[in-house]
């Protein structure tokens, strides 16, 4: 499994650091987003397929799920109804070099978050990440932002 992090100012304080997962095979655009978020103080975690991201799911806490279009094992359907069952559920971005509106419409109709097309605009990236980011963490409830804090 192919987990990588990049270090944050605040890691384990979930108001305050923007915990990804990027969903994909291995190079191309899931390498893009690597490069674009490691530029960021967030944690960047990896997986390569809905298991794989189903395993980094269970063992942290993720703020923000970025997720191609086609997984060796599922798509970003199957990606969305998985995040969907969990507490505190993130956002989930999916990306495509075929991104048009059709595709958009779907994504948003079924509950996704956004779409990105590729190739990645950085500052896109960062704008729409960062975005849902907070839009996730106005949604915790305050005990669990008050737990992190004392503990």
């Amino acid at each position: 499994m192919a987990v990588e992090r990049y270090p944050a100012a605040s890691v384990g304080v979930p108001d305050r650091t923007v915990t990804v997962l990027i969903i994909g095979e291995p190079g191309g655009d899931r390498d893009s987003l690597r490069s674009i978020l490691s530029h960021s103080n967030w944690v960047v975690h990896e997986a390569a397929s809905k298991a794989e991201a189903l395993d980094v799911l269970r063992s942290n806490r993720i703020s923000v799920v970025l997720c191609g279009c086609k997984l060796a094992d599922g798509d970003w359907r199957s990606v969305l109804e998985l995040v969907g069952a969990l507490p505190n559920a993130p956002p989930l971005i999916v990306t495509s070099r075929r991104a048009d509106d059709s595709l958009w419409a779907e994504v948003l109709n079924l509950g996704g978050y956004d779409l990105l097309p590729a190739p990645f605009d950085r500052r896109e990236v960062i704008r729409v990440t960062g975005v849902a980011w907070l839009q996730w963490k106005d949604k915790l409830p305050m005990r669990s932002l008050a737990a992190a804090a004392c503990g």
